[in-house]
């Protein structure tokens, strides 16, 4: 008998990805989306429901009648969706995010300030405080999943990479070495780091709760890609697979104006504890992160976004601004250099290969048998 599976959107980044996923194990895919855009993915093969998924009567309307024997629901207003299919559906899966933890949406709320890592799916939830309202939403519309469906399973997803993405963070480094800017501002030296995942590894990473329902039942999993890189490494990766360098410049967090919308989690940290998609589906990437994102930074050369994109992205790309803070950055870090210099004492530091410093370590080698003290009085 052939399995009948309802995916909820369809169209987006991790939706083709699914889509075909469920193809190759044999299933009767259908999507259930606005029918606002399509795209060439999506085989013919697979059954489209085009109608609203964010409101009670246009999901009654365009579900009518239907049943079926699983559910990805990645799109809409899911809580709604879990509600109309209760009873109708053997198996629902849904797609939420990581506002759900306390301190996303503000980090003040915390102590100390911001996340710790690793988040664990156990670890604090939103629950109506300030800045924390959509944070709540999630939270509730998961309660909501697993009221209706019990062996659910909910994922929560990152910042997500891959064509079809609304905003695409990739696009602010694409773009300027499209343009032939040869350095890019990065907030707090680029050294933040957060969880993000291809979507690729997103859609194996469902698939494997589709493969294992008795393993997922009932369980909300962090997903995200294994490795993680820091915003320099981002800049590194794609500019190699553009075949540019492009180099990275510190900028302090409390000035960097438009350059922080490369940092789609803010200025903090965000480290996604996988251990539990890990060892109850046993994930793995489908393809490593540098690799996915080299990939993905050719497609947007392929596929630049249009304007609206850019808006949404909140990065206006105003070059002129750019450079007069590149020229005063290296007018004053000249300066801080000047100011940082000690005459006759190195305080201790060594200069490495990289030109940077490190602190020698405090243990004894002495060069020979019975002295007291090595060569730098340790």
């Amino acid at each position: 008998m052939v399995m009948r599976t309802l995916v909820v959107g369809g169209t987006g980044p991790t939706g083709p990805f699914i889509v075909n996923g469920l193809r190759e194990r044999g299933r009767e895919v259908t999507i259930f989306h606005r029918g606002t855009h399509e795209v060439p993915e999506i085989p013919d093969d697979v059954t489209h429901i085009h109608g609203d998924p964010h409101f009670a009567e246009t999901i009654a309307e365009a579900l009518d009648g239907h049943t079926f024997d699983e559910v990805i629901a990645s799109y809409g207003r899911i809580r709604l969706i879990a509600e109309a299919l209760a009873g109708k559906a053997g198996r629902f899966v849904s797609v939420g995010g990581v506002p759900v933890y306390r301190g996303f949406g503000n980090p003040d709320l915390l102590t100390p300030r911001g996340l710790t890592a690793p988040v664990a799916e156990d670890a604090p939830k939103a629950r109506d405080e300030a800045g924390e309202h959509f944070g709540t939403l999630i939270l509730q519309t998961e309660e909501a999943v697993f009221e209706h469906h019990p062996t659910a399973t909910v994922f929560r997803y990152p910042y997500v990479y891959g064509p079809y993405q609304l905003v695409p963070r990739e696009w602010c480094v694409v773009r300027r070495i499209l343009d032939g800017r040869r350095q890019i501002l990065l907030p707090d030296g680029g050294t933040q780091l957060s969880t993000h995942a291809w979507a690729g590894n997103l859609g194996h990473a469902v698939l494997a709760a589709i493969d294992q329902p008795e393993a997922s039942a009932g369980k909300a999993y962090n997903c995200g890609d294994v490795d993680q890189l820091t915003l320099t490494q981002i800049v590194e990766v794609i500019g190699q697979a553009l075949g540019s360098e492009i180099q990275p410049v510190a900028v302090p967090w409390e000035v960097a104006g438009p350059a922080k919308a490369i940092t789609p989690a803010g200025r903090h940290h965000l480290l996604l504890d996988l251990s539990q998609l890990r060892g109850d589906l046993g994930y793995t990437d489908a393809l490593p992160a540098p690799k996915a994102l080299a990939q993905v930074a050719r497609w947007y050369v392929d596929n630049p976004p249009d304007v609206s994109f850019e808006e949404r992205l909140g990065d206006p790309f105003d070059y002129a601004w750019e450079d007069r803070m590149l020229e005063q950055l290296s007018s004053t870090m000249a300066q801080l250099r000047q100011a940082s210099r000690r005459e006759g004492d190195d305080d201790g530091l060594a200069v490495n290969d990289e030109g940077g410093t490190f602190r020698p370590h405090p243990y004894a080698h002495p060069k020979d048998a019975g002295q007291l003290r090595d060569q730098r009085g340790r």
